[in-house]
């Protein structure tokens, strides 16, 4: 079983995916940043090192996904189908040029194709957490990141408006696996026990529904789901936390 979490930046990725870990007992993989020798360089000057950290990115995150395809049950704090969002978004904000995001694509789908001569070739499921602008800034500004901090850089502020603006669109087209959506604001998993466990039981409840509890069935039957456009989150949700919440 392996699951990734998707969202903008502050949805609690890696709070959830935490959480997650111990739940299912399974291993967690986070995404490169405390010991990112880029990122702090990028938010300083996005021009001169957007596309040095996305490749950064793309290779760490190519590394933890091949780490983890090689066990049964794990768990991918951030997607590498979400790692093209962020220097399309840079590219329209001039910071990379046109040669530099073909490159850039070419290499995604080459390693994409190495993804599928694995035995494990997609997520079982991804869990997107969708969160209003303001609860990311909220998020972004208590885990206090210095470079992350918008005080006196209304750039910064600007950029987390048109990153956050892409991933509604984003999810909707997503269709590599089953998928389902978790709201950040209603359900506040980071600060709320109560929560967190409306969501774990959200996720089991998802993950019985793909009977992957049990059977830790093969990735290539989820194609039958890709076909219908099966997107979990409308599934029973409601149901779920009505009963939770009982």
């Amino acid at each position: 079983m392996l699951i990734v979490l998707a969202g903008t930046i502050g949805a609690g990725k890696s709070s959830l995916a935490k959480a997650l870990g111990e739940h299912l007992g399974t291993d967690v993989f986070y995404e490169s940043v405390d010991n990112n020798p880029v990122l702090d360089l990028y938010y300083e000057n996005p021009k001169q090192y957007a596309f040095l950290l996305q490749i950064y990115f793309l290779n760490k995150r190519f590394e933890s996904i091949k780490a983890a395809y090689k066990d049964d049950n794990n768990v991918l704090d951030r997607s590498i189908f979400e790692d093209e969002l962020f220097l399309t978004l840079n590219y329209k904000q001039g910071n990379v040029t046109k040669t530099e995001l073909d490159i850039y694509k070419e290499l995604l789908n080459n390693m994409m194709e190495e993804l599928d001569g694995m035995p494990k070739k997609r997520p079982d499921l991804l869990i997107y957490i969708d969160v209003t602008f303001d609860k990311m800034l909220e998020r972004i500004e208590k885990r206090g990141r210095s470079f992350e901090q918008i005080d006196g850089n209304p750039d910064l502020h600007n950029y987390y408006q048109l990153v956050h603006a892409e991933y509604p669109e984003w999810y909707d087209n997503y269709d590599f696996s089953p998928k389902m959506r978790i709201l950040g604001d209603e359900l506040d998993f980071v600060n709320s026990e109560k929560d967190l466990q409306t969501v774990l039981a959200m996720i089991d409840e998802q993950l019985a529904v793909l009977d992957l509890q049990k059977s830790r069935r093969s990735r290539e039957s989820y194609f039958f789901e890709k076909n219908n456009s099966l997107d979990l989150s409308k599934v029973n949700n409601h149901d779920i936390i009505n009963k939770v919440l009982k």
